[in-house]
């Protein structure tokens, strides 16, 4: 699996990257079809709390692919609730199936 981080107007740090590959790697275990994972963390109107977006498009062979994308006080929290948001996706998926 393939991953990509791209974060706009900000650097990510090291631990921001690690936490989020070990995400991905986590959901790529749930669904082993899962062929690239990208991320993109900008921060939305610096002046309010929550203000840090990640959206997070999964590229699913023989799909459409996947997205999601969540708002919250810490980049940590929005990737959670993002790819919470794309395991229920993939849940569906595998349900109709």
């Amino acid at each position: 699996m393939e991953i990509k981080i791209k974060s706009i107007h900000f650097d990510a740090t090291a631990k921001l990257e690690e936490f989020i590959n070990k995400k991905a790697q986590k959901l790529a275990r749930r669904n082993e079809k899962i062929a690239s994972f990208d991320v993109t963390l900008k921060v939305v109107k610096p002046e309010t709390a929550m203000n840090k977006e990640a959206a997070i498009k999964l590229g699913v062979p023989g799909i459409e692919d996947l997205f999601a994308s969540k708002v919250a006080d810490t980049f940590e929290e929005a990737v959670d609730l993002a790819i919470d948001a794309l395991d229920r996706q993939l849940v569906k998926l595998k349900d109709k199936k």
